[in-house]
């Protein structure tokens, strides 16, 4: 009872620290989670949650790398391959022979193996608090790729490097010929499994579909288990690395599934889901879980008399710039070398800003506290582990200060490099408008099946269509004729509105068909106005279109058929109205009106056109199947639009633009035909 009480405390505070994070961007939401996890060790003083290091890397880290796998860019991988491991192996080897020396030298209480141990568990980086931070700021996309790329591979080489630490202390034996054979066969073999393990298992999948077993809950689990199945088979059956081999397991499945295309649409879209829940339940529960752990692992040295509160803090911001330290002269003369004496076309000459932003962004995390908390309490000979509990202390530490640094100065110099001259990362509309329609097409094809081919093309259509009127407005994205272009359409509803009533006053349609126009014109001018109610209307227009597909069963098919001949004949001679109207306002306005003017005009005419090619005949299930379709498309449209401006790609104001638009799609996709 108490550990399932301990995991649903820590869910909770994850969804708190996520709101908390929405309203304070400026604060990382890895700190935010680090600052509950202290809090409930603090005040709930009963809550405990330790896992061993085996445990902590197969729960965590395993599944967190191969999907990182799965999703890192490989030409990015292939091209920086050279800084990637020279920072994932050698920087880790010089990291912590050289700080293990600084270590044993500042502090002498701390034995030589055991300095190695804490500057080799100090090594690898966590990239999940930098891409936290990466989503407020604009951080170098080389920086990143670099970041991201060493992560997958440093972990091991860390814990390789720490374990022989450890093991020479609790021992006292060690040796350098041991520990290089010992690295190089866990390396080589964890990656010739992971590519081994993967084919199997995706062979394996593919066989069982020839069976007739295509159940996609039962294949969207078997690939959620998928890393968990390869560390286990590589650690425990043959001692190789199983973070390797589940980072080279996810670069093959998205190698083999980009070639073959393995999964149907819906498995695609249930998996992905699961992964993004999982995904963000684990990187949450990891920072929380360094909290908890952070008052126990500096209660001892607080209260040891022989060092003060000071000292101590001196000692973890003495390792901290030690660490990041021998990270910028390592990345400096790498990069220098590269292209000096490399004279890769793709280098460009190092400085010290970037060098400044790949030490800061070498944040350390959830690997360094899971390895230092594995610390035995005692050696072999029976005596207490030296110093125990002051390297618990400084390793938290270390993690919190890099930290830290991070979410101080990464921000300060993306400013400096701004003002700079360097291009800003928020997109103009057009641009911005121009991704939403991609991944709305991507929604589409990822949803197709050949049930809905037809209509899934039809939509297709429609947003290329779109997406090419839009990439042709590059020179008229400003705000100014945005809105411009919103009072035409505006005008243009205005003339649509008259010619229904005077219709309606004439006669000329009855009510029911009379009060499916007006709320059409209604949800459209709505979409169209300044109050982004952008969850309130989607909610009215489904509710609406569910409404109107309810009644619909209760007419006769003549009746049906009836109203929509009727409503289409009306709603062109409205839309006539609407286009006479602007190109008699297009002769009377300023020229600087004229564009927008132009530009509503061509989309009535096309939106004409379109309704005079529809046949009358009626196909309810393509209909409802369009109709899904759409509702899909908006969702994933309107997912575009948060992530952008959590990415920074885009201000406030943008978005509520960029929802108005949506919402305006919305209204003339779903309103071209009568229903």
């Amino acid at each position: 009872m108490d550990f399932l009480f301990t995991v649903l405390l820590l869910l909770f505070c994850l969804l708190i620290s996520n709101v908390i994070s929405h309203y304070i961007p400026f604060i990382p939401t890895a700190l935010t989670q680090i600052a509950f996890g202290v809090v409930l060790a603090l005040f709930i003083g009963e809550i405990s949650l330790e896992l061993e290091t085996e445990w902590f890397l197969l729960l965590f880290v395993a599944p967190l790398l191969y999907n990182d796998g799965r999703y890192f860019p490989r030409e990015e991988l292939w091209r920086m391959k050279a800084s990637i491991f020279g920072n994932a192996i050698i920087l880790v080897l010089i990291t912590a022979i050289g700080g293990g020396y600084f270590i044993h030298w500042i502090i002498p209480e701390i034995p030589l193996a055991a300095s190695f141990a804490l500057a080799a568990i100090l090594s690898p980086t966590d990239p999940v608090a930098v891409n936290g931070i990466a989503k407020r700021i604009h951080i170098p996309e080389q920086v990143l790729h670099l970041v991201r790329g060493e992560s997958l591979i440093n972990d091991a080489s860390g814990l390789v490097a720490f374990n022989y630490a450890v093991a020479a202390v609790v021992t006292g034996y060690f040796s350098i010929k041991e520990a290089v054979f010992d690295f190089t066969y866990m390396f080589i073999a964890g990656a010739l499994l992971g590519l081994v393990l993967g084919l199997a298992i995706i062979w394996i999948r593919f066989i069982l579909r020839k069976q007739g077993i295509n159940d996609i809950t039962f294949h969207s689990l078997l690939q959620i288990l998928t890393p968990f199945i390869i560390f286990i088979i590589t650690e425990e059956m043959l001692h190789a690395s199983g973070v390797i081999a589940v980072v080279v397991a996810g670069i093959v499945h998205s190698l083999i599934n980009e070639k073959t295309e393995t999964m149907n649409a819906q498995e695609k879209v249930l998996t992905e889901n699961i992964w993004s829940i999982v995904l963000f339940i684990l990187n949450g529960i990891v920072f929380l879980l360094l909290g908890l752990n952070i008052p126990s692992s500096m209660i001892e040295t607080v209260k040891n008399p022989n060092i003060g509160n000071w000292l101590a803090v001196g000692y973890v911001v003495a390792v901290g710039l030690m660490i990041l330290a021998i990270r910028f002269a390592w990345s400096y003369l790498f990069s220098y070398q590269e292209y000096r004496f490399l004279k890769k076309k793709m280098n460009v000459k190092p400085n010290v800003k970037t060098t400044l932003f790949i030490s800061l962004t070498g944040v350390r995390g959830a690997v360094t506290m899971a390895g230092v908390l594995s610390i035995p309490f005692v050696i072999q000979n029976g005596a207490a582990f030296p110093e125990r509990s002051l390297i618990l202390f400084l390793a938290a530490g270390t993690i919190l200060f890099t930290l830290i640094a991070a979410t101080v100065f990464l921000p300060l110099l993306s400013k400096e490099e701004q003002t700079a001259g360097e291009e800003p990362s928020v997109l103009n509309l057009t641009e911005a408008k121009g991704r939403i329609l991609l991944a709305a097409i991507q929604k589409i094809k990822v949803e197709m099946t050949e049930e809905n081919a037809i209509v899934a093309y039809e939509l297709i259509a429609e947003y290329k269509r779109m997406f090419a009127k839009y990439k042709q407005e590059q020179s008229t994205t400003t705000d100014a004729f945005q809105q411009k272009v919103r009072e035409v359409r505006l005008k243009a509803l205005r003339a649509e509105r008259q010619y229904i009533h005077e219709v309606m006053d004439q006669g000329g349609m009855d009510e029911e068909v009379f009060a499916t126009f007006e709320k059409s014109l209604d949800y459209r001018e709505d979409a169209l106005s300044n109050n982004v109610r952008t969850g309130i209307l989607f909610l009215i227009g489904r509710s609406k279109r569910a409404w109107q597909r309810f009644i619909g069963q209760y007419y006769k098919e003549t009746r049906l058929a009836e109203l929509r001949d009727l409503g289409r004949n009306i709603q062109l001679k409205a839309l006539q109205k609407a286009v006479d109207k602007l190109e008699e306002y297009a002769r009377q306005t300023e020229m600087e009106r004229l564009e927008a003017v132009n530009i509503v005009i061509n989309d009535y005419k096309r939106l004409i056109e379109r309704l005079k090619r529809t046949t009358v005949s009626y196909n309810e299930k393509s209909e409802e199947q369009k109709e899904e379709l759409r509702i899909k498309v908006m969702d994933i449209e309107r997912s575009e639009i948060h992530r952008m401006y959590e990415a920074g790609d885009i201000n406030k104001e943008q978005a509520k633009e960029l929802r108005r638009f949506i919402n305006y799609i919305e209204s003339v996709t779903l309103h071209e035909h009568v229903e």
